[in-house]
């Protein structure tokens, strides 16, 4: 096989894969259409399915009462920084409404923007809900669930110089002598949050019940135009819940798989809401026997809430006793190599689906690179080198026998003359030639059929990859994850693919209308690569032109022997 055809080969299993690509997102979820509101801030009704039930062996579903005086109680929003997270806490339920992510912008900085938004996960605005909540249910009294009111000693926590940790107490009692302390404790660096529960017994009678950890949101508003749908990488990311347990690992449920409600009874995992580069986790503790559940709220509204909840063990409290519960919940990116020390399985959050044999390599190489390099960019050049260093022998092999095909083509020709039409005479005759020069028209498939997985595998990993996000390289490319702008990178790559094509002996036996085909391919990559991200891009021309300098000093390796033997 020759070089031109090689050309043929990338374009099959390229089109082959786009069109896998577009089947996925044919048959993912589709969000729902936005509910028109008149204030974008207006947090959605909570339904009274929000709150689980309490019982002794924590799978019943018996709504448990809320009393009234709690839910008139008034509230107030209380901020908690470290130095990564910025959280906002609402006192009615303790939960948290809204988060920040400090180290992480909406946009990628640039000269006019230099200071960009800080990345919003948690979100208590309509069309984005999206909440983490915890709370205490009983079906023998009072207890603080997601909507009950506490008290904080003030409105603004923040992590100091010199300090390590942060913890804010959130109170709630009730007339009987209950008190409940929720504790959240963020420490310097970290996405996790800790979240205790203190339950003290003031009353004359045992208090049981049950502790729940939960997320709602509603499924992402995605008013795009084409462009958009092509170009930003979270129009082909997974957008729903999973859950992790021991026996059957990692499990995802996008939200249209949602109508039917699902169930585990789980001991050492954990729940969480995914969307692209980021998402909340709930852990519970790693002892503890754990009923999982999803439902929907609202759900004949035209924007339904989801929820992942996960319900706890009993709890006996004596009277003039007090119990503690202990969970924690991530909110941030999807850091690799890092999340498995969190909880076990948590690492799965970042799916390359049946590419992952070769992303997850190709992640860990690169951020090698990059710990060497400091810049994503020049991690992916040197990625290519090395590729193309380890594949030397072979992809020279390919162009000595390329340029020995193109000496040969004018006998080739004759071939053709010879034989006419007679296809079959004029194959065997071109077989019978290449073996009596030494020369393996077959040559080209194995380079094609090492350096495919790695560009789909890259692709996979600019995609899913969250260090890579917004990650600049030079000049006019402020974010690898992101097409280029100017279309520099596509441009560059069509010229070497014409220079190739130049260098490259032509298809024998190929028709007029495959030529003209071959001739216009070129363009065709261009255009596709408009909306591939630039990180890949980079990647396909620095491949190209390392293999174009190649391919050119080979053959001039074999005009000049060949000149060599002449003169001897």
């Amino acid at each position: 096989m020759n070089q031109t055809r090689t050309f043929l080969i990338f374009a099959l299993l390229a089109v082959a894969y786009m069109l896998f690509m577009a089947w996925e997102k044919d048959y993912a979820p589709q969000p729902p259409a936005a509910v028109a509101a008149s204030s974008t801030t207006a947090t959605p009704a909570i339904a009274d399915s929000s709150v689980p039930g309490a019982t002794a062996s924590a799978s019943a579903t018996t709504p448990a009462a809320v009393p009234g005086s709690v839910n008139e109680a008034s509230a107030q929003l209380i901020s908690v920084t470290n130095d990564v997270l910025r959280l906002t806490i609402d006192t009615r339920g303790g939960s948290v409404v809204r988060s920040e992510l400090l180290t992480f912008r909406e946009e990628p900085r640039t000269r006019r923007n230099p200071d960009p938004a800080p990345v919003r996960l948690l979100n208590d605005e309509r069309e984005h809900f999206f909440v983490s909540q915890s709370g205490l249910v009983s079906n023998q009294g009072e207890a603080p669930d997601h909507r009950a009111v506490f008290q904080a000693a003030q409105t603004s926590y923040a992590l100091s110089q010199g300090q390590d940790e942060l913890k804010v107490d959130l109170t709630w009692q009730d007339a009987a002598g209950l008190k409940v302390t929720k504790t959240y404790t963020l420490k310097r660096g970290s996405f996790v949050v800790a979240v205790d529960q203190k339950i003290e017994n003031g009353g004359a009678a045992a208090w049981q019940g049950n502790a729940y950890l939960q997320l709602q949101r509603v499924a992402p508003v995605q008013e795009r135009t084409w462009w958009q749908n092509i170009s930003d990488p979270s129009s082909r990311s997974f957008f729903g819940a999973a859950w992790f347990s021991p026996e059957d690992k990692f499990e995802s449920l996008a939200f249209s798989d949602f109508k039917k409600p699902r169930e585990r009874v789980i001991t050492g995992g954990w729940s969480a809401m995914l969307q692209h580069y980021f998402f909340v986790a709930w852990i519970p503790q790693a002892q503890d026997r754990n009923t999982f559940s999803t439902s929907v709220i609202n759900p004949d509204t035209a924007q339904p809430i989801y929820l992942v909840r996960a319900v706890g063990p009993s709890l006996n409290v004596a009277p003039g006793q007090s119990l503690t519960t202990t969970s924690r919940m991530y909110i941030g990116p999807k850091l690799q190599g890092t999340l498995d020390q969190v909880a076990p399985g948590l690492d799965l959050i970042t799916n390359y689906g049946w590419l992952t044999v070769v992303a997850e390599p190709l992640h860990w190489l690169l951020s090698k690179l990059h710990a060497l390099t400091g810049n994503w960019g020049v991690a992916i050049i040197l990625l290519v080198l090395g590729l193309k260093a380890a594949l030397w022998k072979l992809t020279a092999a390919q162009f000595r026998s390329g340029a020995k095909m193109r000496k040969l083509q004018p006998r080739v020709n004759a071939l053709k003359e010879r034989y006419g039409d007679d296809k079959m005479k004029m194959q065997q005759a071109m077989m019978e030639l290449y073996k009596k020069e030494k020369v393996n028209p077959m040559s080209g498939c194995l380079p094609v059929l090492v350096t495919m997985p790695v560009f789909f595998g890259l692709y996979r990993v600019l995609m899913e990859t969250v260090e890579l996000r917004h990650s600049p390289f030079f000049g006019w490319i402020h974010d690898l994850s992101a097409p280029d702008p100017f279309f520099v990178l596509p441009v560059l790559y069509v010229l070497v693919m014409l220079a190739t094509q130049w260098l490259s002996p032509s298809a024998a036996g190929m028709d007029p209308a495959q030529q003209k085909m071959m001739k216009v391919m070129p363009v065709l990559f261009g255009v596709m690569f408009f909306f591939f991200p630039a990180g890949l891009v980079l990647y396909w021309v620095v491949n190209g032109a390392t293999s174009l300098a190649q391919q050119w000093y080979i053959t001039r390796s074999v005009d000049r022997a060949e000149e060599k033997a002449k003169a001897a």
